[in-house]
């Protein structure tokens, strides 16, 4: 063989052996990265040709895939849509995208390892592969009436069943309907996504779980009252300070109570009536005296710091790691750098409901196979004792007395003990501060407990805020609960 023809057969032998290196390569080494890219329009397709489960509230569908004659196969559409948005996130050509829809992705699309078996027998007997349907915890009833009663106004509400963490309720305004990000005009969809990432309010982000996170004003103070009565120097008659402002060390500056009047004719409260009048020199001179750790360590107990899965993840509730003095009088009343989701708040009643026991709290009740079996269902779990039920006892009766006679009195449910704390947070100068309600009803045998912050929606510097603007939306949600 000459040269010229032997340099020949070298170069084609080595193109062909590229040629088998990379398809290798390609079709083994790189196979899942290439089929998990977002561009992959043949593995999308794919997904699409799988019959997507549902997302049920109570017997209700919210969330469904119907058949279509395109190349899509199936279309995703969502009952109510507003309603159940942030629960229920949205399915396009783009991917799961927040809610049940991203973070139940897996076994809503038939690709979880828990659909093993079942994927095998639908290979064997012929029936058609299809993703699973998720039984939520959602009460319809207490849905509507938080998302009614917060109308146009920015805010989140949850609600919580103290005694198991099963999530009744589970809301965020503004909202978005998701059906216009679900559609197979691609174009359509990406035009509808860039207006809603731009939309003042900037409804895709779930308030109730994330987003930027709220100072919790003086609702924190029912943690603070958890922190002094388990610490065993304070009871519910330890009298404290209630003038119309508490000298601060180290600063000229005062603590002023909420309407620069002192709390009391005689200047002194107990810690009782510091909670059901809010009064904030009181709660100052409390988490002075107990100690910045053993206010973090108070909170920790009641779920500040952790990141649940509900399966959706929840943003850490934060209490600053250090404070001085006047820091962490502002932080004992829920102000200074105090920040907390509607969740985690919703969690701190929940405990204090359930005679001290945190539950952990969950949103999926059952996972359902195609053929209606249950392939997994949630049991309740316990979180934490974030207080003896001695502590939790008197914390309720403290409570009982904000919406009795207190800055709670619009919380109020005819026939029935309901407890309460208001808060209105300040979040920065000539801004309206945020109205703050947390409950739990009926005191006596809770069976939900809530959480409602409404932003800008309290009156600057006066504590009614709360009492007149969130209370009344935790009221109708747990009348909504209980009316059954």
């Amino acid at each position: 063989m000459n040269a010229p023809v032997r340099r020949l057969s070298l170069l084609v032998a080595f193109l062909f052996a590229s040629l088998l290196v990379s398809t290798t390569l390609i079709q083994y080494v790189f196979a899942a990265d290439l089929n998990a890219r977002p561009d992959n329009r043949r593995t999308l397709l794919a997904t699409y040709a799988r019959e997507r489960g549902e997302i049920l509230v109570g017997q209700t569908p919210v969330a469904k895939s119907v058949a279509t004659k395109d190349e899509f196969k199936f279309q995703r559409t969502y009952e109510d849509p507003t309603l159940w948005a942030h629960v229920t996130g949205f399915y396009s050509f783009y991917g799961a995208v927040g809610g049940l829809e991203q973070a139940e992705n897996s076994l809503l699309s038939g690709s979880s390892d828990k659909l093993f078996y079942r994927r095998i027998s639908d290979l064997f007997t012929g029936r058609r592969p299809q993703g699973a349907t998720l039984e939520t915890t959602l009460d319809a009833k207490v849905q509507k009436a938080a998302s009614d009663a917060l109308g146009d106004a920015r805010g989140a509400a949850v609600a919580i069943d103290p005694k198991t963490g099963a999530i009744l309720a589970l809301v965020s305004h503004p909202s978005f309907d998701p059906n216009t990000l679900a559609g197979h005009d691609l174009g359509t969809v990406d035009k509808n996504y860039q207006a809603l990432t731009k939309a003042e309010g900037s409804p895709l982000v779930d308030r109730a779980i994330g987003g930027d996170l709220y100072p919790p004003g003086s609702v924190f103070k029912v943690v603070t009252a958890a922190a002094a009565l388990s610490s065993g120097d304070y009871t519910a008659d330890s009298t404290l300070p209630g003038g119309a402002f508490l000298d601060l060390p180290q600063t000229t500056t005062n603590l002023p109570n909420h309407d620069n009047q002192p709390c009391s004719p005689s200047g002194e409260v107990t810690l009782k009536q510091a909670l059901i009048v809010s009064c904030n020199p009181a709660f100052g001179e409390v988490g002075m005296k107990i100690g910045a750790d053993t206010l973090r360590e108070q909170a920790a107990k009641f779920g500040f710091g952790d990141a649940p899965t509900i399966p959706m993840r929840v943003t850490p509730s934060t209490v600053p790691a250090e404070l001085n003095p006047p820091q962490l009088a502002q932080s004992a009343i829920g102000q200074y750098d105090v920040r907390v989701t509607p969740m985690q708040m919703a969690m701190v009643a929940a405990g204090i409901a359930n005679k001290g026991v945190v539950m952990q709290p969950y949103l999926v009740q059952s996972v359902i196979g195609s053929d209606l079996s249950v392939i997994e269902s949630t049991e309740p779990t316990e979180l934490s004792e974030a207080v003896t039920p001695e502590v939790a006892a008197t914390l309720t009766d403290m409570m009982v007395g904000v919406v009795d006679e207190g800055t709670g009195t619009k919380a109020q449910i005819p026939g029935m003990k309901v407890a309460g704390k208001t808060g209105t947070a300040e979040h920065g100068t000539g801004r309206r501060a945020h109205a703050w309600f947390i409950s739990f009803a009926p005191a006596d045998d809770p069976k939900i407990a809530v959480a409602v912050v409404v932003e800008d929606g309290g009156t600057a510097g006066s504590e009614t805020g709360g009492g007149a603007v969130a209370a009344p939306i935790a009221r109708k949600m747990m009348e909504a609960r209980l009316s059954r």
